[in-house]
């Protein structure tokens, strides 16, 4: 028997989107099929369908037929799968019902009636194997982005579900977190069987891992299911090294680092570099001296500095809990530092890491115009298109910012926050449910912005995304700056670099490996 089918599959929201059509798809018990598709193509519908969300708490219209481990979603609720099907979502903040993380993750088996023991035992594997029993104790509201996607995974984990769905679980962590929590699900799979179904933009690290492949686009299944390596070597958000085996003209595509580096070693590939000027920076627009900043009693940034120029493209690198957020959140004024200092008279704007608490307005359009009401300027027609059509958002500019994809409404936020004209853009995980379409216009948006003058800080764990796009990187740890400087020389030096770096180093993007490549 399959762990997961979908019969037939067609849903439509409330508003009349239609999400999902005709899908037919056979998930077999014990593998792991990993769902990629662009933005809004349906993939977390998909699997909200899985365990009833879709359609019990969300509405709509709803056909076709859903079988997990044998239960129709038709005639169970999510909490009647609750015991077979674990489920993370795209937004781990709307996940948490308890103040406390440990708590938390004992929330579920609460409810299934497991006994104090078993509780006991269930949360401390869950802790350990996600990394964060160090954080049992702390609220979900006072943890970075990453470390609440971990807690939440935890919370899934510990029930022991037959069937595990998760939606974008590494879009948040940084590379060893994203890591862990994979090499979790893997032992998970292997030892327990356990059915995973995985949606994920970031397929460099979960694409080794899935056993089938399966693109959904427009609501379809569009591709597959098959074996990865195929499926994903059509796609266009490949991950790079299977990318530039694409431009390399490869037979075999790349999935993985090792891999592209064996076929680079074995065909002998030799390309002339291309020289790298340094990029011109303007003035100083915003400048950290010393600053130290406290949040609820304990001290996050200890005697940072850094300096914003004009022309600057800065990409923000470090673990879950480095500080990131807090040092672009003191930037941007919002929080007070507790010594130091934070100079310039440069506007700011700050776009946070969960565009939820951005977006009220009725329409996409509305929502980019209700800034420059807020900021007390009439209402300029050409600046809110010229935004919405850099970010790719023309289509959906009548659509409620809400019915969106998680990385539509991402788009939205920034176009909102952006429009006002702030030379500082601030932007706190930017690319997060991001296609690969959707990084490319945001990766524009941001040079163009930099080279009208402005400068553009993107806190990120994405080094692909730095290394397409940053001037300077700068990197955090444990609340101090531990590197600065020119981004190819911080990228060449980390563990972490991005993949094509670590095949035919000194390039670091395959469009740098197209643009020496014989005509």
């Amino acid at each position: 028997m399959s762990g997961i089918e979908f019969r037939g599959l067609s849903f439509a929201y409330p508003d009349g989107a239609h999400a999902l059509t005709d899908v037919d798809l056979a998930v077999e018990a014990g593998e792991i099929l990993l769902v990629i598709g662009d933005s809004g193509s349906g993939k977390s519908t998909l699997l909200r369908a899985v365990n009833g969300l879709v359609p019990h708490a969300s509405g709509g219209t709803f056909g076709g037929e859903v079988v997990v481990a044998g239960r129709s979603t038709r005639d169970h609720l999510p909490c009647d799968l609750a015991d077979v099907v674990g489920f993370v979502h795209q937004d781990p903040e709307a996940q948490f019902v308890v103040d406390r993380v440990e708590h938390d993750v004992a929330f579920a088996l609460e409810n299934l009636g497991l006994t104090e023991p078993a509780m006991r035992r269930r949360v401390e594997e869950a802790l350990d194997a996600l990394g964060i029993a160090h954080l049992r104790d702390r609220s979900p509201s006072t943890l970075s982005g990453g470390e609440r996607q971990r807690a939440a995974i935890a919370g899934a984990l510990a029930t022991g579900p037959q069937v595990l769905v998760l939606d974008e679980p590494t879009s948040q962590l940084d590379p060893q977190g994203a890591e862990d929590v994979l090499a979790a699900l893997a032992r998970l799979n292997a030892d327990l069987g356990t059915t995973v179904l995985l949606a994920e933009h970031r397929l460099e690290r979960a694409a080794p891992l899935a056993d089938r492949a399966v693109v959904v686009a427009r609501g379809r299944i569009g591709d597959g299911p098959g074996a990865v390596g195929a499926v994903v070597g059509r796609y266009p958000g490949a991950p790079s090294v299977t990318r530039l085996g694409r431009a390399l003209g490869w037979a075999d595509l790349p999935l993985t680092v090792r891999d592209a580096r064996s076929t680079a070693t074995r065909l002998g590939v030799h390309l002339d570099a291309l020289s790298h000027p340094q990029p011109t920076r303007g003035p100083a627009l915003r400048t950290a001296r010393s600053l130290r900043v406290e949040v609820g009693r304990r001290e996050v940034l200890h005697g940072v500095d850094l300096e914003v120029a004009a022309g600057d493209v800065v990409a923000l690198l470090g673990r879950n809990g480095a500080g990131k957020t807090t040092l672009l959140r003191t930037l941007a004024g919002l929080v007070a530092p507790s010594a130091g200092a934070v100079e310039g008279s440069a506007r700011t704007a700050y776009v946070p890491q969960d565009p939820g608490t951005l977006l009220f307005a009725p329409t996409v359009r509305e929502e980019v115009a209700e800034t420059l009401r807020l900021l007390g300027r009439t209402r300029d027609e050409g600046a809110i298109e010229c935004w919405l059509e850099s970010l790719g958002l023309g289509a959906v500019a009548t659509r409620h910012p809400r019915s969106l994809s998680g990385g539509e409404r991402q788009r939205v936020a920034i176009a909102a926050v952006a429009v006002g004209g702030a030379e500082v853009l601030l932007l706190d995980e930017p690319t997060r449910g991001m296609d690969a379409a959707s990084r490319a216009a945001l990766e524009l948006a941001v040079r163009s912005h930099a080279d009208r003058g402005g400068a553009v800080v993107l806190a990120t764990h994405d080094v692909e995304l730095a290394a397409r796009c940053a001037t300077r990187v700068t990197v955090l740890g444990d609340g101090e700056v531990v590197a600065d400087g020119d981004a190819r020389a911080v990228l060449e030096g980390s563990l972490f670099a991005p993949q094509v770096l670590r095949v035919l180093p000194p390039f670091l993007t395959v469009e740098e490996v197209e643009a020496v490549m014989p005509q």
